[in-house]
């Protein structure tokens, strides 16, 4: 059937005859009747830039759609599309006139449209959201928008040349590739031609100029190959059509400037399309075009056995004709043809008779349009972000997605470039995702972070042991990947921070209970409220954190609260001469040092070098001094690096003659200074079961230095010291000091 194009008068007559060919329901024909009626009314007084009456836009809106054979409430909305906006029509009267599914689709357009004041870049990134978020909720929504912009498209040249630049590129960035996600090719070409026309009009006009050079060179050489190729097909009884193949200006532009082709080069522009009855003639066609014309290697594509994301199936090969010219021929049935140039609308045209259900056929969609049901679960978890980064995740995962994988049961899962075997897991399913251990690719283990390929089929290992980290944030592409695993860590943050705060509770109420106090008063948060700057902490959350993970003792915490207890410096004074007095003590009462050389344990004069203060556990060295015996120095201790190694002796640990010696250790702590830093400081040590020998600290623009000596019984213990300072808020660094 001969469809009406641009330059054409359209006629509400001509969309009834259309319509006509394919409903004949008495009420679905008065629906649409009822739609034209009332917009002629309303927009009765409306005109366009052209001067044309603004219904004429209306009425090619709904002829588009017939051409789709779209379903009557689809182009009834499709009529009334502006007349919400435009018409200040409530929705009570369009719910009372046509009823919630009709009212529905023209609010759906509507919002697309209606945008609040913003900066330019901001209307961009929100429009698009709009138009992908009312494109998941109902498919009918964007086929009317691209009725609706096709044929604003066709009469921009009444716009400004600004606005004509700011439609166009939109329309290139956004509608077109959704009409070729969804398959619908015709709008698809008309599209980008236009867009081009108006964004790049040398360039159109060169290629233009370039078609109509060659044209009558070009239609003879196809003429000669037609008719070569038609005996071919007669000679083996094969029933068949031909169809001569438009010329893409955008194609032929996109090829030329983005891939640097010369125009002699580009094999598509003789091109012949041969349409069959059934699938297998397909293939026998092709091999008697290959038979007798020399194919070219690299050329030929089967979207029959592995179809396109958008359900295009044809055969695709490029030639050797007998002139010498390169072909391009396309081989496909009629239904194949039909659903190439009509797309999903196609597939669902409107059968008059069978139930309708707006939600069964948006699911029924979604299974066989893999790319929209991935597109529909990727909106869903990710319409709350900002505009921009909305867009930019469905631009990236679903409308520059080109790498095809398979799953081992055959299903095509399509991703973007660069994507990975976690991208793959998560779109499969989250779960998948999140316990994923590893990756199988064609049959070999590989690690999660390879780079699939077109092709490959990918077996994703699992474990309800595994979970994401925060490392899967740099390997992986896709935006929804992304997002699944930020939500996984948010989540488990969260239940690990509860563990963590009812373990402190519980380590508090214990030691509450240990001293006999009032627990309602000591678990109250309002105990603590004032002391929150003193202690360090925000809340009272943050100081059962620091008691749950053995940053501060709940006994430190209630030395804040409790009356009767000293000040915590005069506490802290106590503590170091104690310790002092115990490590003098203990000094006297034992003179060995715990270090042999060779066989000898003693007879030897040996001491412990005060430089390095090595412990037991140090990897030790010995050094003989002129007059002072043996010095035992860290192995790594910089005052015996360069010195005579025949001055040099293997020394090592006498743990037997160690018994419970202490030993003094210099420690250099860096941090950004904060209340209560040195309170904690002073806990954990406590904590970690060492003695605080001394403690000198200095401040100097918010910049915490302090040098402590502890006392340790082995470099075991001292690891230990020092991996929970590290973990102090506030705290930089922690180091041994060799003086």
């Amino acid at each position: 059937m001969e469809y009406k194009h641009a330059g054409d008068n359209v006629t509400y007559e001509d969309v009834l005859g259309l319509v006509k060919t394919y409903i004949t329901d008495p009420d679905s024909l008065a629906i649409i009747q009822k739609a034209y009626d009332f917009i002629m009314v309303k927009h009765a007084t409306q005109k366009r830039r052209s001067g044309e009456p603004y219904t004429v836009h209306l009425i090619w809106v709904a002829y588009i759609l017939a051409t789709l054979q779209t379903g009557p409430k689809t182009i009834a909305a499709g009529l009334l599309h502006d007349v919400m906006e435009d018409c200040d029509v409530p929705r009570e009267e369009m719910v009372e006139r046509f009823g919630e599914e009709i009212t529905t689709l023209v609010e759906g357009v509507t919002k697309i449209t209606k945008m609040p004041y913003m900066e330019e870049s901001e209307v961009y990134a929100e429009n698009h959201r709009k138009i992908y978020i009312a494109m998941a909720k109902d498919i009918r929504v964007i086929l009317i928008k691209l009725a609706d912009r096709l044929h604003n498209m066709r009469t921009l040249q009444y716009m400004p040349p600004a606005k004509q630049q700011r439609i166009s590129r939109e329309t290139l960035e956004v509608y077109a590739p959704i009409a070729h996600r969804l398959g619908i090719n015709d709008i698809r070409i008309e599209l980008e031609d236009l867009c081009l026309y108006y964004l790049d009009p040398k360039a159109y006009k060169e290629i233009a100029d370039l078609l109509d050079e060659k044209r009558s060179e070009r239609d003879a050489a196809i003429e000669k190959m037609k008719k070569s190729v038609e005996a071919l097909l007669n000679e083996h009884h094969i029933s068949y059509h031909i169809k001569g193949r438009a010329k893409h200006i955008y194609s032929i532009y996109k090829k030329m400037v983005i891939k640097h082709k010369r125009f002699n080069e580009l094999y598509d522009l003789n091109a012949l399309r041969i349409i069959v009855k059934e699938k297998v003639t397909c293939y026998e066609v092709l091999g008697l075009i290959h038979e007798k014309y020399r194919p070219l290697p690299g050329r030929f594509k089967d979207y029959i056995a592995m179809p396109k994301p958008n359900m295009y199936q044809s055969l695709h090969t490029a030639v050797i004709g007998d002139n010498g010219l390169i072909f391009e021929i396309q081989i496909r049935t009629e239904e194949m043809d039909e659903l190439a140039e009509r797309g999903v609308a196609s597939h669902w045209r409107y059968k008059e008779g069978v139930n309708y259900s707006a939600k069964e056929e948006q699911k029924e969609i979604g299974e066989k349009l893999q790319w929209l049901s991935d597109f529909i679960t990727i909106s869903d978890e990710v319409k709350d972000e900002k505009a921009q980064e909305y867009y930019n995740t469905l631009k990236r995962d679903i409308f520059e997605a080109n790498v095809y994988v398979l799953t081992p049961n055959g299903k095509i899962v399509e991703l973007p470039n660069g994507a990975t075997p976690i991208d793959f897991a998560y779109r499969i399913h989250t779960e998948v995702g999140n316990h994923t251990t590893g990756a199988i690719v064609n049959n070999v283990m590989v690690p999660i972070d390879t780079t699939l390929k077109t092709g490959d089929v990918v077996k994703i290992m699992t474990s309800n042991q595994a979970h994401p980290s925060e490392d899967w944030l740099k390997i992986v592409r896709t935006g929804s990947a992304r997002n699944k695993i930020k939500q996984y860590l948010v989540k488990q943050e969260a239940e690990d921070k509860k563990e963590i705060i009812d373990e402190g509770r519980r380590i508090l109420r214990e030691e509450i209970r240990n001293r006999e106090l009032d627990e309602k008063t000591y678990l109250d948060p309002e105990t603590y409220r004032s002391k929150f700057n003193e202690i360090g902490c925000r809340n009272f959350d943050e100081v059962l954190i620091a008691i749950g993970k053995k940053q501060a003792t709940a006994g430190s915490l209630l030395d804040h609260v409790v009356p009767e207890k000293k000040g915590f410096i005069e506490n802290l004074s106590q503590i170091i001469r104690k310790n002092n007095n115990r490590e003098q003590a203990e000094a006297k009462r034992k003179k060995s040092i715990g270090v042999a050389v060779g066989n000898l344990t003693g007879g030897v004069m040996m001491s412990l070098s005060k430089c390095c203060n090595p412990i037991p556990g140090d990897e030790i060295v010995g050094f003989v001094s002129k007059g002072q015996g043996i010095k035992i120095h860290r192995a790594d201790c910089p005052n015996v690096k360069n010195v005579d190694p025949s001055r040099l002796v293997d020394v090592y640990w006498d743990y037997a003659s160690i018994e419970s010696k202490r030993y003094n250790v210099d420690l250099e702590i860096i941090g950004l200074d904060r209340p209560n830093l040195l309170s904690d400081i002073v806990t954990v040590l406590g904590t970690c079961n060492v003695n605080i020998m001394n403690i000198n600290a200095g401040i100097a623009d918010l910049d915490a230095d302090m040098n402590i000596t502890i006392s340790v019984d082995s470099a075991e213990k001292l690891q230990n010291t020092i991996d929970n300072l590290n973990k102090i808020h506030g705290v930089a660094e922690v180091k041994r000091v060799i003086h």
